[in-house]
């Protein structure tokens, strides 16, 4: 693995265990934009460890997997998994979103969004080292 790709991967981790953190500390909203850069940062991973060029300036997750060239392996569940994520990494940043958005991650959805986003950087990371 390139040092590239690890450290994207670093830090995919280090995300995930912080929205573990947030969870615990029923901060809802970050566990969302956490789950959402974890995804991103393995995205960013499995991008720089197929393609010799820098990985594009953004936060969209369908956009690296369309460009990385995983989003065809991806089932549907997890195509719309990555749906449902795009919006918090944008929606966390901006007051009148907040609001609406904190309506609507409880304990319960939050630990969801974290189940799903766990199993879903696993699978990147075994595709990833599949190459």
């Amino acid at each position: 693995m390139s040092s590239k790709t690890k450290y994207w991967i670093d830090l995919s981790d280090y995300d995930l265990d912080t929205a573990v953190v947030m969870l615990k500390g029923k901060r809802y909203l970050y566990v969302g934009f956490m789950c959402h850069q974890t995804i991103e940062k393995a995205l960013k991973a499995y991008f720089v460890h197929l393609n010799s060029t820098e990985v594009p300036y953004t936060h969209s997750l369908s956009l690296l997997a369309k460009r990385g060239g995983i989003w065809e392996a991806l089932s549907d569940d997890q195509k719309n998994f990555i749906d449902m994520l795009e919006p918090l990494n944008i929606e966390t940043r901006y007051p009148s979103y907040k609001e609406r958005l904190l309506k609507s991650l409880n304990e319960s959805r939050s630990q969801d969004i974290l189940n799903q986003t766990t199993k879903l950087q696993t699978w990147i990371k075994a595709k990833l080292l599949a190459q």
